[in-house]
């Protein structure tokens, strides 16, 4: 009876999956309320959807990268929803708010866990003591690559 052998390999690929119910929507960041007299800045950490996981194989190199929004002039503006009102805001990828993020630039992603990789998104808006009250929105593009 003849004997042989044979090989099995597999090769695994580096890269992500972001899964989860709302994939679309990756979080918020909101600045509260404050008054409209108020003047100086304010900061906001982002807060990443519950129903959102994004995991990469470990080790690989991970980067995000932010438009301008839908309201961005010379800078990221909130629009008020019903006027032309703006009021400037910033994005930071520390809590410290001394790494900005530039618009369309990639910002390398630091994770421990590669199963659960948080981006590192922190806002600093800047009220000018005049603004009209209401609420202020806009909407930024997050680009994950990989």
């Amino acid at each position: 009876m003849p004997v042989a052998n044979f090989q099995v390999a597999a090769s695994i690929v580096a890269g992500c999956v972001v899964s989860g119910s709302n994939t679309g929507v990756f979080g918020t960041l909101n600045f509260g309320s404050h008054s409209g007299v108020a003047t100086g800045n304010f900061s906001a950490s982002y807060l990443q959807s519950t129903t959102l996981n994004l995991a990469c194989t470990p080790g690989t190199a991970v980067s995000m990268s932010i438009d301008g929004g839908a309201n961005y002039t010379s800078v990221r503006n909130l629009k008020h929803t019903s006027s032309s009102n703006t009021v400037a805001y910033r994005l930071f990828s520390n809590a410290a708010l001394t790494a900005p993020i530039p618009i369309n630039s990639a910002i390398a992603l630091n994770y421990s866990n590669a199963n659960t990789i948080t981006l590192p998104v922190y806002g600093q808006l800047t009220l000018p003591g005049t603004a009209q009250a209401g609420t202020y929105t806009d909407t930024l593009t997050v680009t994950l690559s990989w």
